[in-house]
């Protein structure tokens, strides 16, 4: 278990700042021995303290500052989230500089573009697979200065291809201090640019959003309203750094309050290492939280019958106790003995698996199913589901401590107001709209009229002003009957029933029927084939963690050993079971007719996911369109529930 300071409220010091440079600085003069950041060494934790945090980011501004770059010029970083990350990026701001994040894993196509857009003038990387996709990416990039491995090791060879490679011990000189340093950091004010994101890009080429110090300071403003902080806090940082919600909210947010995180040493290592941290925060994506709970249930669903009744029973008093106690209404004391029983023998051992000291879990980027929310509530672990966008600085509404209703994304957040557009969609209006979106006045103008962010979301407002999102304004189905179908709505129902799914993707726009491609969760499937004696143990294993050290890969090894467990007619029966109890929670018209299993995942290799494991909708509907004509054209091609 991870400890540090004082359990007292924590501190917040973005109202007082000009900048995010200046928001680091104060954080050091008041926390300056206190820990910033716990990294693994050898097997142990080691800390490090906001003061050395910031005479590493100072070495690397002055290091930027030495190549020649300018105040508002740009930085780009593509690693994975490690201190490395958190050194270059706030060196950036010392150094007056825009600082932006690249996903790793992605093609050299793609980072080229990203390099050439952003006009980066250095570009920070980790490990050899990445520089050797960057090298490729900065051919003819006139813009890319310097070109900067995170380790030495990484050097060789590189320097010979590009003269443009530049050693890192550049970036661990003497820092950046006294006048020049003040110089570099008063030459941005509130309304400058302090990041770019660049968004997932589901409908097209990424477009790049400028996000200004106001924007994230106004946001970091109102921290202390949608969450409760304190002194000895601690989170695990593992979700990539190149997404909004990670650098600002998690990274600048704990500057803002002043807490630690300990960085897992990688992606497979998070489960594990909960054990170790025990974080009292934890934050991620609903797609971690839906497989922990389908996880949970395949391992109950193997267990001899009276405890498959055992958990069932406490999972229903659990739940049932949480709706009363988010409605406000008293806990009867029958009920209260039985959980008191229930988290002693079922629900405590889910709270365990998370460390045990889980104060508070932030869910967002995606909806959060609720059977996944309740049970997370019911075992002790609540999760806070939140909503944004980038162009709204990550966060517009939050569900919060004492104001929490599930199936919501919260209330809006101070000082920002919210309407529902004759049409459905959501719009946003406050000091956290961005600035616009670089190089594209077009887009820019489209999506905000009138001081109002046109967010691209339809959703309802209740009357106590939760916002509820039902899906995305462009993805709604009109149905060749003239109904309007939301097909996230057909596709939640449907990917909950059995965690075999990975994925569905209905599709139905002017035909007659609701249709839907079913992609298979591959450690799952893997799983089903190795019980039926079509995958080998050594492969599940190895695939598995495979998956769990790159999430969004899907490797043609993964495809080869999936494609037969999928053909299997028990595999075909479960999912045909699983469309069918989805069914019954939808309207007639939303009801999928027919649908066909796919013999592999989505992947960001084929295009159809984002790096941050959006489903490039689009694409999908593209890619397969001789699919879906084959659904409608041909009887017997699919499958019917």
């Amino acid at each position: 278990m991870l400890t540090t300071g004082a359990h007292v409220p924590a501190t917040f010091l973005a109202n007082d700042s000009r900048t995010l440079a200046d928001l680091f600085a104060r954080r050091v003069q008041r926390s300056g021995e206190a820990t910033a950041f716990f990294g693994k060494e050898g097997g142990r934790w080691v800390a490090t303290t906001w003061r050395a945090f910031d005479q590493r980011a100072a070495r690397v501004a002055a290091g930027l500052v030495g190549l020649g770059l300018e105040p508002g010029d740009r930085v780009a970083i593509l690693g994975p989230t490690q201190a490395p990350w958190a050194y270059y990026d706030i060196g950036a701001q010392i150094a007056g500089c825009i600082s932006l994040g690249l996903y790793p894993k992605q093609s050299p196509e793609q980072l080229r573009y990203l390099l050439e857009h952003s006009e980066a003038r250095v570009v920070f990387v980790a490990g050899a697979e990445e520089m050797e996709a960057v090298l490729e990416a900065a051919e003819g990039v006139a813009s890319l200065r310097a070109i900067v491995p995170w380790a030495e090791d990484d050097l060789a060879g590189s320097a010979a291809r590009d003269p443009r490679v530049v050693s890192p011990t550049v970036f661990e000189a003497a820092p950046l201090v006294g006048q020049a340093r003040r110089e570099r950091v008063e030459a941005r004010g509130p309304e400058d640019c302090a990041i770019f994101v660049y968004t997932s890009g589901t409908t097209g080429p990424p477009k790049c959003a400028m996000i200004s110090h106001r924007n994230i300071l106004g946001l970091l403003g109102s921290q202390a309203d949608f969450g409760r902080f304190f002194e000895d806090d601690v989170s695990l940082s593992f979700l990539p750094m190149a997404h909004v919600a990670e650098r600002v909210l998690a990274f600048y947010g704990r500057i803002n309050a002043g807490f630690a995180t300990a960085y897992a040493s990688s992606t497979q290592a998070v489960l594990a290492e909960l054990g170790e941290v025990r974080p009292t925060l934890f934050g991620s994506v609903p797609r971690i939280f839906e497989k922990a709970y389908n996880r949970v249930r395949g391992e109950v669903a193997k267990k001899p019958r009276v405890v498959r009744a055992l958990f069932a029973w406490a999972t229903r008093v659990g739940v049932e106790r949480v709706r009363l106690q988010l409605a406000g209404r008293p806990v009867p004391r029958a009920l209260a003995l039985q959980h008191v029983l229930a988290d002693r023998l079922v629900l405590g051992k889910v709270r365990h698996a998370f460390g045990g000291r889980v104060r508070q879990l932030i869910a967002g980027a995606a909806p959060t199913p609720l059977p996944v929310l309740e049970f997370f509530w019911a075992a002790g672990l609540p999760v806070y589901e939140v909503y944004g966008m980038t162009e709204a600085t990550v966060v517009s509404h939050a569900n919060t401590p004492g104001a929490t209703r599930l199936g919501t994304v919260g209330r809006v957040l101070p000082g920002i107001e919210h309407r529902i557009a004759e049409d459905g969609e959501v719009l946003v209006r406050g000091p956290s709209v961005f600035m616009g979106y670089f190089k594209d006045a077009a887009a820019t103008a489209e999506a905000i009229i009138d001081d109002w962010l046109h967010t691209g979301d339809v959703g309802v407002i209740d009357g106590d002003g939760y916002l509820r999102i039902t899906d995305r304004k462009k993805h709604l189905i009109i149905t060749a009957g003239g109904k309007n179908v939301t097909p996230a709505n057909i596709e939640k129902a449907i990917k909950m029933q059995d965690p075999l799914i990975s994925h569905v993707h209905a599709h139905g726009d002017r035909r007659p029927f609701v249709s839907a491609l079913v992609a298979p969760s591959p450690i799952e499937t893997l799983e089903f084939g190795r019980d039926e004696g079509i995958v080998g143990a050594e492969a599940v294993e190895r695939l598995t963690a495979e998956l769990m050290a790159n999430p969004a890969g899907r490797s043609a090894e993964l495809a080869d050993a999936m494609r037969p467990v999928t053909e299997l007619p028990a595999f075909r029966a479960r999912i045909a079971a699983a469309v069918r109890t989805g069914n019954e929670r939808l309207a007639q018209v939303e009801k999928v007719k027919r649908f066909v299993v796919l013999d592999r995942d989505f992947s960001q290799e084929a295009g159809e996911m984002t790096p941050t494991l959006k489903l490039r909708r689009r694409h999908v509907e593209t890619a397969y369109a001789a699919t879906f004509d084959r659904i409608y054209d041909e009887p017997g091609f699919a499958q019917a529930p």
